[in-house]
């Protein structure tokens, strides 16, 4: 088993907060996140950021101020967190700012068997119980006796559990090179490739909020170039990138070439599905028209619903759903209390790629069947009446159908594209596929000339 003392080593806990709030702040959430959840006892985890020890604290304090126990797993991955919350069926919360910025810091917060805390599932009334008691100048006092706050390392628990899911024992030895960006998977990934036939490459395992190396955000290609090029150097069977906390996993192949999500969503569905067979699979609007239809061929039954994870874990429960994918690298799973765990998703892919004898890229090409553009980001002053203008062109075409499930999507015989405004930024983000890549030009060209009509700017990422 890895050395946990060796793996944190390098941690510097420093007592910063972000610029934006407080751990004043963090103890009225800590009390509010009691208040609405109603708990007797919650656990509570922070990943590697400089300001995340002094806020969990905080939080905890709150919590206890509430008379709820509070449970400190320490540093963890989100997706450990989520694995804590479901194993003691306490409410959670997570502090990370996953791949942004060194300078900012968040709460991800679930109810009991890591069940998502949203906007109309109590996160607006956190927030309105933190400003007013901001206001008033503090929380009020509880009845209820104080809670205890206490420490459990659950990380042999939650590589264990994920052994449990995937079984890798009978795999030829894969050479894997994992890039964990400074973030969280320097301490999960070694514990859970620990005793299995993998020849581990390890980059930039040294936690550290400040991100020397670059950004923990594979998202961006520029932050998978240092891994691309050590797979080529090294000749690795696989590359995985992880973001900072852990819980999204990006996968490139043999040849260093970026495996689509899409792809990896397809290839795990085909393997949940063979573990039982007609379930249903979850997918987002932007996922490739690969995936149900390799659903389909699996004798499961493609979902189709919103991006986000909470949509995805809302449809999950609703459906009973085995599996949920998205582009962005969340890959959620009933066994998992339909939470997301990039780590879990990698194992698949290492069981898939390690039970044959060709490369990964061979393995992946039968799940990545039609061309894309990838994510088009357009800076826009009016995200309504572009959208108005784009599906104002195409609407009444022959052979065209329109939705409007999450932004627009505009279907033809054999393309689709989608078009989705951001809720944070003046932003409308495109992403087109087609059966070939010449296809996928021209449909990008046509959306985008209106997109960035009158003065419009654009922006890939």
């Amino acid at each position: 088993m890895a050395d946990l003392s060796q793996i944190v080593k390098a941690y510097d806990v420093r007592g910063v907060v972000p610029d934006q709030w407080d751990e004043t702040t963090a103890e009225l959430f800590g009390a509010a996140f009691v208040r609405v959840t109603r708990a007797s006892a919650i656990v509570v985890g922070h990943d590697m950021r400089p300001s995340s020890p002094g806020l969990v604290r905080a939080f905890g304090r709150g919590a206890a101020g509430q008379g709820a126990d509070v449970t400190e797993i320490g540093l963890c991955s989100t997706d450990e967190l989520y694995f804590a919350s479901g194993k003691l069926g306490l409410p959670g919360a997570m502090f990370t700012a996953s791949h942004n910025p060194a300078q900012y810091n968040g709460i991800k917060m679930c109810r009991a068997g890591a069940t998502p805390v949203g906007e109309e599932t109590g996160l607006a009334e956190i927030r309105s119980l933190v400003q007013q008691w901001s206001d008033a100048g503090g929380a009020p006092a509880s009845d209820k006796p104080q809670g205890t706050v206490t420490e459990r390392n659950m990380l042999e628990e939650y590589a264990a559990h994920l052994h449990s899911l995937v079984d890798l024992s009978d795999i030829r030895t894969l050479k894997v090179v994992v890039d964990a960006g400074n973030g969280m998977g320097g301490l999960t990934v070694p514990f859970v490739l620990a005793g299995l036939p993998v020849e581990l490459h390890e980059m930039y395992f040294e936690l550290d909020g400040t991100f020397p190396n670059h950004e923990a955000n594979p998202l961006d290609p520029k932050n998978l170039v240092d891994l691309q090029q050590r797979v080529r150097e090294v000749g690795a069977d696989i590359g995985l990138a992880f973001d900072g906390d852990a819980d999204r996993c990006f996968v490139v192949d043999e040849n260093g070439d970026l495996v689509s999500p899409s792809a990896i969503t397809a290839l795990v569905a085909s393997r949940e599905l063979a573990k039982e067979p007609g379930a249903t699979v979850i997918h987002n609007l932007i996922t490739s028209w690969s995936v149900p239809e390799v659903i389909r061929e699996s004798g499961g039954l493609p979902v189709r619903t919103r991006v986000g994870h909470s949509f995805i874990k809302q449809e999950m429960a609703r459906t009973g759903a085995i599996f949920g994918g998205e582009h962005s690298a969340h890959y959620y799973f009933r066994d998992f209390w339909n939470a997301d765990t990039g780590m879990l998703a990698a194992l698949h892919v290492l069981a898939a790629l390690g039970r044959q004898e060709g490369p990964l890229s061979q393995l992946v090409s039968r799940y990545d069947r039609y061309a894309s553009s990838g994510e088009i980001n357009s800076t826009v002053e009016d995200q309504f009446n572009r959208t108005a203008a784009v599906k104002a062109s195409f609407a009444g075409r022959e052979g065209v159908s329109i939705d409007e499930l999450d932004g627009l999507t505009v279907t033809g015989v054999n393309w689709w594209f989608n078009l989705r405004p951001s809720n944070t930024e003046p932003l409308l983000r495109l992403n087109v596929e087609a059966r070939d890549a010449a296809a996928v030009e021209r449909l990008r060209d046509e959306v985008l000339a209106i997109v960035r009509a009158e003065g419009e700017t654009t922006t890939a990422v």
